[in-house]
């Protein structure tokens, strides 16, 4: 299970009334609980677990310092959903954006293909184009962060 996504469910779990919350994909399968402060993290099938137990802080804690070390400093636009990421509207089209680019609020920056629909994402803030960080044709995760805008 990526490290992103048990990060972003502990954000959830914090920012909700939810006491606990456990997601199984496929052999896979993660309980954040917030009255015992454990993350367990079970990689065997559902019949023989095998559980992982560590801080709720840890991951939280461990993951930005990784992720914003590579991250210039700016304003990020943010997935608002899991999809595929696009830089422009079609192979042969320019790609909406470019690094060192200045663009307004409500320029779209990309898209994101989720369900066979194209979801325009738009700048929330003017600003230059400081990166770029996802390729072109690329997965996101609800939340990951796509451009940063200084």
């Amino acid at each position: 299970m990526d490290i992103r996504k048990v990060k972003k469910l502990i954000e959830l779990l914090e920012e909700s009334n939810v006491q606990e919350i456990e997601i199984k994909e496929g052999e896979e399968s993660v309980r954040i609980s917030r009255g015992g402060n454990t993350v367990q993290m079970v990689a065997a099938p559902a019949a023989a677990p095998a559980p992982i137990a560590a801080p709720v802080a840890a991951p939280a804690a461990a993951v930005p310092a990784a992720v914003e070390s590579d991250v210039p400093a700016g304003h990020a636009v943010c997935s608002p959903m899991v999809g595929t990421f696009y830089q422009s509207a079609s192979p042969e089209a320019a790609p909406f954006i470019t690094v060192g680019q200045s663009i307004n609020k409500g320029d779209v920056v990309c898209i994101v293909e989720a369900m066979k629909m194209m979801n325009q994402i738009e700048a929330d803030q003017s600003g230059v184009v400081q990166a770029i960080l996802v390729k072109d044709g690329e997965p996101v995760e609800f939340d990951q962060q796509l451009v940063i805008i200084a």
